[in-house]
């Protein structure tokens, strides 16, 4: 068996990627089991790192995470090989057992015939968000949004906010070279997307944090839409001011910014005694719409930026994984 010999006891299977150089991952955590790309060749440099699962921070070493497809693959690649060689040790047995019996008074022949094992050949999915770590460069690609990078474990929830909030000034650029009426569309929606970056930002860190609040069922599910309401949980769950990292001025332009917002999301913009009350804008007039200016939402980005940069600090650091549903680590 010459050639099954030669094959020795190890193989070494490329796993092919992506046309764009992704390679698929699985996390191997039984109560996740989720499927996310990297791209070789970014990201940390070194022997033996770890990784991280994107969704629920779950740390293993990286042969952990090969998906089933490519394990199904790999297995079918040694099936071959395998067979191949049994199949060429055959034929050589054959050879010879026929040159023996060629001059006998009885003339054998053995013939030797296989047909391959299929090669279980597979491709990668497509996946919905493409992320470059800020940290440590890796780029890798998931479902969803939010994540925690494979390679540093860094929760990518504050960049994504800074990556909504250069969104929202791309479209007061492009209202600024614009008709009025498309102009004011832009104006609004960018105002709009400016509370719903924040919003889904607060929840997300809120979210991961949970464990290290008074009460994680409730903290989990913080709202961030209402300023005043999302202040007050802050404080309750995690002891933390949302309005500590601002001046007086940022948090009252805050406050009537999200309630703004709320009046064009639900009132068409018509002022009513409710926005009165809760914004404190002494401008408005109640039956009439509310305005919106380019410079107004500029300003709510840069304070929505300088909040969301002190509750990612005050929860403990975009890194600080939920280990209980991370599960034990390797």
């Amino acid at each position: 068996m010459r050639h099954l010999s030669n094959l020795g006891n190890k193989f070494k299977i490329p796993i092919p990627v992506d046309e764009k150089g992704y390679i698929g991952r699985q996390c191997p955590n039984l109560n996740c089991k989720r499927y996310f790309k990297i791209r070789l060749g970014t990201g940390l440099k070194g022997e033996n790192l770890p990784l991280h699962c994107p969704y629920c921070g779950h740390e293993g070493k990286i042969a952990d995470f090969a998906t089933q497809e490519q394990i199904d693959y790999a297995v079918s690649i040694v099936g071959r090989s395998v067979e191949e060689a049994v199949v060429q040790d055959l034929k050589d047995m054959a050879s010879d057992f026929n040159r023996r019996m060629s001059s006998g008074l009885f003339a054998l022949k053995m013939n030797v015939k296989s047909s391959p094992a299929p090669i279980r050949y597979y491709a990668e999915k497509e996946l919905e968000t493409d992320v470059e770590c800020k940290n440590c460069s890796l780029q890798y690609s998931v479902y969803g949004v939010f994540a925690f990078c494979p390679d540093c474990g860094q929760h990518n929830s504050l960049q994504i906010l800074e990556k909504n909030m250069e969104l929202t000034g791309k479209m007061l650029d492009m209202a600024a070279t614009t008709q009025t009426e498309i102009a004011g569309k832009l104006v609004e929606n960018a105002f709009g997307d400016c509370v719903s970056a924040f919003d889904g930002f607060g929840r997300e860190l809120c979210r991961l944090h949970a464990s290290k609040s008074s009460d994680p069922v409730k903290a989990g599910k913080i709202p961030f839409q209402n300023l005043e309401g999302a202040r007050q949980n802050l404080s309750r769950f995690f002891k933390l001011d949302l309005a500590a990292g601002l001046t007086g001025d940022e948090w009252k332009a805050a406050v009537r910014g999200f309630q703004k917002r709320h009046l064009l999301s639900h009132k068409t913009g018509v002022v009513d005694d409710d926005y009165v009350r809760k914004s404190g804008d002494a401008q408005a007039v109640v039956g009439r719409k509310v305005g919106v200016r380019a410079d107004e939402v500029r300003e709510l980005v840069r304070i929505v930026g300088k909040m969301a940069r002190h509750v990612s600090r005050g929860l403990g650091g975009a890194k600080s994984v939920e280990q209980s549903s991370a599960g034990e680590r390797p």
